[in-house]
């Protein structure tokens, strides 16, 4: 369009509000088959990882590539059993933090003095960052199990070598070696959680990395950005959900009246949606089974029941159906967690994949810096 003066106006940018169909850059780590509408790992459908490897193994695939060898396998559960065990200065700081603070803060903090006591801090070459990744992979269930002890009054317990991560993490949260059912329920949401793309946490990984800050610094961010409700907090909500409405006798009518009351005062219900998935999130038919199963080992059926009322109170008012987080939260509670952990739980599982986003981002970096639409006053000057 020509001005007056037979200028060309410039156009308006266009602008895609939270980088809505925006591709910022390219990965090899993970990626949504539209097809098969499953989530890839490396090329691997996350339900035949759930079903078939440890936590380790998917860990490895993440940073590596590709799914590792026996002695590849052993090697990494060596280093990351020595490394578990949380160090005191680490418990002494988490310990001054008030018993009030969301553990989501305690983590974030955690998380930062573990990059100043790292002994690679300072190195940020491959072998360096990969080494930092294992040793978080190792520490973070040991910050979340001290967190929930603490707020229980109780004391650290000390990891257990000869068990495998899930089972350990556990067994540090809850002082006894877990139920064949619960630790296997919990592998598989670790397994779930572990990675997905260009998610908001994992980009803010990926901005503060490319600005070639450490790696400590860029998961301390994700962490921040995972607290928020609407990306990790979601589990916790859902939860919410469950005990306002209530398990037991009669808990279908109040899960109709309950979506009632939310879509007529047009509220958003945690757990059911998703910004890349349209035919349903490929995870929770695996997360979905595990619960199942837990609530038979548990004698928790009426959770279960619950689980399928609003499920069905939601579909007979929208399409919209569950993500991950809806049947996670449920199963975090019958293996015994407070809501208040389900995130940092989450954490625990997606520092995998922020730590290879990590990795690839600084392998070929760029500085992440957009644009933006100026929206505010024209130019204007003091008059004084």
């Amino acid at each position: 369009m020509a001005s007056p003066a037979g200028n060309v106006e410039p156009q308006e940018p266009e602008v895609h509000r939270g980088l809505a169909g925006v591709v910022a850059d390219t990965t090899a780590v993970s990626k949504v088959n539209p097809a098969t509408n499953s989530l890839l790992y490396r090329g691997y459908p996350v339900q035949e990882l759930a079903e078939h490897c440890s936590f380790e193994e998917v860990a490895w695939l993440l940073w590596h590539g590709e799914l590792p060898g026996p002695g590849e396998l052993d090697g990494l559960r060596e280093r990351t059993a020595a490394a578990r065990r949380l160090d005191d200065r680490v418990r002494r700081v988490v310990e001054e933090l008030p018993l009030a603070a969301h553990p989501m803060a305690v983590v974030r903090t955690a998380v930062s003095v573990l990059g100043t006591l790292d002994p690679d801090a300072g190195d940020d070459s491959p072998a360096a960052e990969l080494r930092k990744a294992e040793r978080l992979f190792a520490q973070l269930p040991a910050v979340v199990a001290f967190t929930q002890r603490r707020r229980r009054g109780e004391d650290p317990v000390d990891p257990d070598p000869a068990l495998d991560h899930a089972a350990d993490f556990l067994h540090q949260t809850f002082g006894e070696t877990p139920s064949a059912a619960v630790a296997d329920a919990f592998r598989i949401s670790l397994i779930l959680y572990a990675e997905h793309s260009f998610n908001a946490s994992t980009f803010t990984a990926r901005v503060v990395t490319s600005t070639l800050s450490d790696l400590h610094a860029a998961v301390t961010a994700a962490v921040g950005a995972l607290a928020g409700p609407l990306h990790g907090g979601a589990n916790e909500k859902v939860w919410d959900v469950f005990a306002e409405i209530g398990p037991g006798p009669g808990s279908g009518e109040r899960a109709r009246a309950w979506v009632d009351r939310e879509f007529a005062a047009h509220h958003k219900i945690m757990g059911f949606g998703h910004r890349v998935y349209r035919s349903g999130d490929s995870r929770v038919p695996s997360m979905e089974a595990a619960l199942r199963r837990l609530a038979a080992d548990t004698g928790r059926e009426d959770v279960v029941t619950l689980y399928d009322e609003l499920q069905a109170a939601v579909a007979g008012r929208t399409s919209v159906l569950p993500n991950l987080d809806y049947p996670s939260g449920p199963a975090y509670h019958l293996m015994g967690f407070d809501t208040a952990l389900f995130t940092p739980i989450f954490v625990a599982a997606r520092v995998v994949g922020w730590t290879a986003h990590v990795r690839e981002q600084r392998a070929a970096n760029s500085l992440i810096r957009p644009l933006s639409a100026y929206s505010g006053p024209a130019e204007r000057h003091l008059d004084r």
